[in-house]
């Protein structure tokens, strides 16, 4: 899953990619580095990331949504998934090509997105966060009594809310939330324990890419005070979608398609077979 920031102030690569043409050309790129979806987003949800309206949000995708439906793919075309938890936003994007509603709330931000989901019959990912965010780091830190075992109790009720309001399980792709309300510390258990995820039966997504708590890590191993720019964390963004290979996702939200893709090649050829469709819900049955 390659990222389409379509925001002024993304952590990564905010306002790289503000104009459609831009944003559509990098589109093009991850596709090539071998992307299988391309999440479009107009809204940042990085710490502290003030919200905007649904009219600016869809100001920023729309033209690039109707970009990539647009273009004539030589091969099979990427699906294309929506990064909102607006209901509206979601519509719209589901009008304009999108197969996919990547909503970070897991439907709680806006009652009005699960019937969205349930109505269009798209596929949709369920992301487990800590509060809102402009709150999910405050001062303090999250608290969790066992994260793993928490994150899962959280998954395993959205999922339920879902399919109860008429979304199929199959279309459904849980995502523990790397970065989304929790510590360093949080994170490392996280992906240490991935596999006990999988026994709620749906495939999961990571999004560990260019993350701070990488640059963290990698900076305490230089023996260097601040942490590490979001270009220089490739290395750990690599290391830490192989592990969640290897614990039982499979789907990996990157910024740096190419090499992650390279790296989780030659995982799956020591490890098991990487699979050879393409997208969310074809995932689900290969």
């Amino acid at each position: 899953m390659g990222v389409v920031n379509v925001t002024p102030d993304s952590f990564s690569d905010g306002g790289e990619y503000l104009d459609a043409g831009d944003a559509i050309a990098h589109a093009l790129t991850l596709v090539a580095e071998g992307a299988d979806i391309l999440d479009v987003g107009g809204e940042s949800t990085r710490p502290g990331a003030e919200p905007v309206s649904g009219e600016e949000e869809l100001r920023r995708v729309l033209p690039v949504l109707e970009g990539i439906a647009a273009t004539d793919w030589i091969s099979t075309p990427p699906q294309v998934s929506i990064d909102t938890s607006k209901a509206a936003v979601a519509r719209a994007a589901i009008a304009a090509g999108a197969s996919i509603v990547n909503d970070v709330s897991a439907l709680r931000a806006d009652p009005g997105m699960v019937g969205v989901v349930a109505e269009s019959g798209v596929d949709c990912c369920l992301m487990h966060m800590l509060g809102e965010p402009r709150t999910m780091q405050r001062e303090g830190g999250p608290q969790y009594k066992d994260v793993v075992d928490d994150v899962k109790a959280f998954l395993e009720e959205r999922l339920s809310f879902a399919v109860s309001a008429g979304i199929p399980e199959q279309r459904i792709v849980l995502d523990p939330g790397i970065g989304f309300g929790k510590t360093l510390e949080h994170n490392l258990v996280l992906l240490a324990r991935l596999d006990e995820l999988t026994s709620l039966g749906c495939p999961l997504l990571v999004g560990t890419s260019r993350k701070s708590f990488l640059g963290r890590l990698i900076a305490d191993g230089a023996g260097e005070r601040e942490p590490v720019s979001p270009e220089e964390r490739l290395p750990g963004t690599i290391a830490t979608n192989v592990l969640a290979y290897e614990r039982g996702a499979s789907l990996f939200r990157v910024h740096d398609v190419g090499p992650v893709s390279a790296a989780l090649t030659v995982a799956a050829a020591t490890l098991g077979s990487w699979p050879t469709t393409r997208g969310m819900a074809r995932t689900q049955t290969s």
